[in-house]
């Protein structure tokens, strides 16, 4: 067992869609036009006059059993053994695709500029020093919360233990670590 497990718990009932985290996400690794590490999706739901918008911010899942790390051939994919965070060795990928289409979250892309995979790693040079990832220091409503889920003494442990939370598609086997609460299951499925 690990000493600590990293993830992340989105609060849907603060979420207001502002997108403050993908900006602050795209400033931190000055992510390309067009690519993002993570996103905020979208649904309008209902029929005129009684219209709402659900929201739902989009994280690499930092899978307990990533299904990324088993299909690189190369093994540019990978999992910290300290706390659980899914790398990308941008040395090692040679851009081959496996892993995004292995990937059930649809969370990676192909960096235009140097032709490999990306995706969120927690921001993991921040979290390394200490620091929340760029989206949580940014979220505007605290509707991001990251720490070790395995820390009772943690805030995330505690949201956990108090809150009825869901993953997304959890029939996939993968133990995904991006936790919801209050997440509307039709905007899972919606394209």
């Amino acid at each position: 067992m690990r000493g600590k497990r990293y993830g992340m718990l989105i609060d849907l009932r603060r979420c207001i869609g502002c997108q403050t985290c993908s900006i602050a996400c795209k400033a931190e690794y000055e992510v390309p036009l067009g690519c993002y590490r993570t996103w905020v999706k979208q649904v309008e739901k209902g029929r005129y006059p009684l219209v709402r918008k659900s929201f739902l911010p989009i994280v690499c899942n930092h899978c307990e059993r990533p299904i990324c790390c088993t299909v690189c051939p190369v093994k540019a994919t990978y999992q910290r053994p300290e706390d659980g965070v899914v790398m990308i060795n941008p040395h090692r990928c040679i851009g081959c695709r496996y892993c995004m289409a292995a990937c059930p979250y649809n969370v990676r892309f192909i960096s235009p500029r140097f032709n490999v995979v990306e995706k969120c790693d927690f921001c993991q040079k921040r979290i390394d020093q200490g620091n929340l990832p760029a989206c949580v220091e940014a979220c505007p409503t605290n509707a991001l919360v990251f720490g070790d889920i395995q820390d009772p003494n943690s805030e995330i442990s505690r949201l956990l233990a108090m809150a009825p939370t869901q993953v997304i598609k959890p029939e996939m086997g993968t133990y995904p670590q991006a936790f919801y609460i209050d997440m509307d299951l039709d905007i899972v499925g919606a394209k």
